[in-house]
């Protein structure tokens, strides 16, 4: 649709496209995130050795499924990582009892290039085989047997007065509402596609992303945190202790699922 003409310009109009569900669910995300005083902090990772424990299983565990867990892991002993700020009715932070992993995937809606949201409770008491096959069931299982992504849709389609009362209560009524909604801390990666993202805004305190491998293992990981619920020095040991689980505990989770892996073939 065209209000006016361009004189002596004969060229291909454009069109109005409308917004999609999926598209107008992250208008309505970044319309809160923009909100938040976030900042990213960023650590540069050695993970050799967990690339080397990654690959010696034949069916590679997802680097989504792999930091999920080590994040969730530094998350539980460390409260501040679950806590967030609350507005009403005075300002406050609230200190969720238990983790809630936010993560996000891409799927096809209706021929669109659609992002869509998923909540892990406690994914630190999963193994990364289960969190794996959870993280790919996600990505494939058909939209509407997904319950997450049938509410981002359900609430896309509500008419926008009703619909920003329900985004308002999920984000903002109640501490517990809002990580069983939205989570306690999200992971939003494009490092399979070569990119990273340098600055992911995010309603939660904290988001987690990573850039791609370089060729000696290094890896940049940043988390971009709400500034009223964390300090920088905080976010440091944070990304530190990472490191630490990642090249600890992970990594023997997954030598020791390769080993269990291989082992019904050792028999044959």
């Amino acid at each position: 649709m065209r209000f006016f003409t361009i004189p002596g310009v004969d060229a291909p109009q454009g069109k109005w496209v409308s917004l999609s569900l999926p598209r107008r669910f992250v208008c309505e995300l970044m319309h809160h995130a923009k909100t938040v005083p976030s900042i990213p902090s960023q650590r540069r990772m050695q993970l050799s050795r967990v690339i080397a424990a990654r690959n010696a299983r034949p069916e590679h565990i997802s680097w989504c499924a792999i930091f999920m867990k080590a994040y969730a892991i530094v998350s539980a002993t460390r409260p501040p990582l679950r806590s967030t700020y609350m507005r009403w009715i005075w300002p406050h932070l609230y200190e969720h009892p238990f983790n809630v992993a936010n993560f996000s995937i891409e799927r096809i809606y209706r021929g669109e290039e659609a992002v869509f949201f998923a909540q892990v409770r406690q994914p630190e008491l999963l193994s990364l085989v289960e969190l794996d096959l959870l993280v790919r069931t996600h990505k494939a299982a058909p939209l509407e047997s997904v319950p997450s992504f049938c509410r981002t849709l359900l609430l896309s389609r509500l008419p926008t007065p009703l619909r920003q009362i329900v985004w308002w209560l999920g984000l903002y009524s109640d501490g517990g509402y809002r990580a069983y909604y939205f989570g306690t801390f999200a992971i939003s990666v494009v490092a399979a596609a070569g990119a990273a993202g340098l600055h992911v805004l995010s309603p939660l305190t904290t988001n987690l992303n990573y850039s791609s491998f370089e060729d000696d293992g290094a890896i940049d990981v940043r988390l971009t945190y709400d500034h009223r619920v964390l300090d920088g020095s905080t976010v440091a040991r944070a990304l530190v202790a990472l490191e630490a689980v990642l090249c600890g505990e992970i990594c023997d989770e997954l030598l020791a699922s390769a080993v269990q892996t291989q082992t019904p073939l050792a028999v044959l």
